[in-house]
């Protein structure tokens, strides 16, 4: 799979907007549909066609997995533990370690222009790197 730059970080930038990333092996094209389990109250319709030819032609997609739960808490984690500014990091730590820690986290980091900056190219470099590696590990499968 030769998958270039700029179509990693639409396929990263889509997972992390929540959708389902496949690229059709025979020809390059990457093919984006709703998460249905993420996005509730849609119009399914709009994506029937892409989902009809991806379920019909099953093997000749790769699907890109994002995160779960549990490694995306972790990411958040990962920034908080990043970030210098004492008061910053324990307002995160905080939000992590209490009830609804998404929710928590959410609110800290949209409430800082600066730190809402980073945290998002932080958590995109995570999901460039998820990408890469399911690259990699479909290659390294395929060259076995």
């Amino acid at each position: 799979m030769k998958i270039s730059k700029q179509q990693i970080e639409e396929i990263a930038d889509n997972l992390d907007r929540g959708m389902r990333c496949f690229y059709n092996l025979k020809t390059g094209e990457i093919k984006t549909l709703l998460n249905l389990e993420t996005w509730i109250d849609v119009d399914e319709e709009v994506w029937q066609e892409d989902s009809t030819e991806i379920d019909e032609n099953r093997d000749d997609y790769f699907e890109f997995k994002g995160f779960d739960a549990y490694e995306f808490f972790q990411i958040m984690a990962d920034f908080a533990e990043s970030i210098d500014d004492i008061v910053m990091h324990n307002k995160l730590i905080d939000a992590l370690n209490k009830t609804k820690p998404f929710q928590r986290f959410k609110r800290e980091i949209y409430n800082s222009d600066y730190y809402r900056r980073q945290w998002i190219d932080f958590k995109i470099m995570y999901y460039i790197q998820e990408v890469e590696k399911q690259i990699d590990i479909y290659n390294n499968d395929l060259n076995k």
